[in-house]
């Protein structure tokens, strides 16, 4: 008797991990596919935002609002497309006042906000989608190494703002003239650049580096199609 009750609770246990694993199959592919449509639709919002004439763009508007609600839901971060918007503002407006003088403003604006419109798709795509995943939907039509590229500048964007951050803080503190106030002067421009963006190009190829090393270690690319992406 104990013989037959060891042997039915070790074939529970057996049917029991099949199954699970065939959920965890099931839900890794629904996740995969879903995945794969989140990257169409934001390829065509954001293609749409270049190519729509102006009379369709209070609907693609309309769909973005959408897609922040839906971010904004997903923990995402509203002060990123903030940010975003104010320095293509800044920079685009600035540009067009310099070229065109006051007459083209209204242009400006509007390529401003084809911008925005842009890039709020690829902001919920890295909000509401895991960059492994994404990743493994790109080894569909890219070569593995190029897709683990993808995935992984993906996965530095959280980075980028944070380092971005704090680098502009120290050099406002060390006196460097790119505070909102000295930009309005465009002779201060090279000293945002020199100040900020060159550290930040720095410290990115320290940690390309740094990712490149550590997916040489992990024998990345000695199997054609990995099937592990975290």
């Amino acid at each position: 008797m104990q013989v037959k009750g060891r042997r039915k609770a070790t074939e529970y246990r057996r049917a029991t991990g099949s199954g699970n694993r065939c959920l965890e199959g099931s839900a890794a592919q629904k996740s995969s596919f879903v995945t794969a449509a989140s990257l169409i639709l934001v390829l065509f919002l954001s293609s749409a935002a270049f190519f729509i004439p102006d009379r369709y763009l209070p609907g693609l508007i309309l769909c973005d609002i959408f897609l922040v609600i839906h971010g904004l839901s997903r923990r995402g971060k509203l002060g990123v497309i903030v940010r975003v918007f104010l320095v293509q503002l800044i920079i685009t407006m600035s540009l067009y006042y310099l070229i065109h003088g006051q007459g083209q403003l209204a242009q400006g604006a509007l390529a401003v906000l084809r911008i925005l419109l842009a890039f709020i798709p690829g902001w919920w795509l890295s909000v509401s989608c895991r960059a492994e995943r994404i990743g493994e939907v790109l080894t569909w039509i890219l070569p593995v190494k190029w897709a683990f590229v993808i995935a992984a500048s993906i996965r530095l964007l959280p980075f980028m703002t944070v380092e971005l951050r704090e680098i502009y803080q120290i050099q406002c503190l060390r006196g460097a003239r790119i505070t909102p106030k000295f930009l309005r002067d465009p002779r201060n421009w090279p000293e945002l650049i020199n100040c900020v963006i060159f550290p930040l190009l720095i410290q990115l190829l320290k940690l390309s580096r740094q990712v490149a090393v550590a997916a040489q270690l992990r024998y990345f690319g000695k199997n054609k199609k990995p099937t592990h992406w975290r």
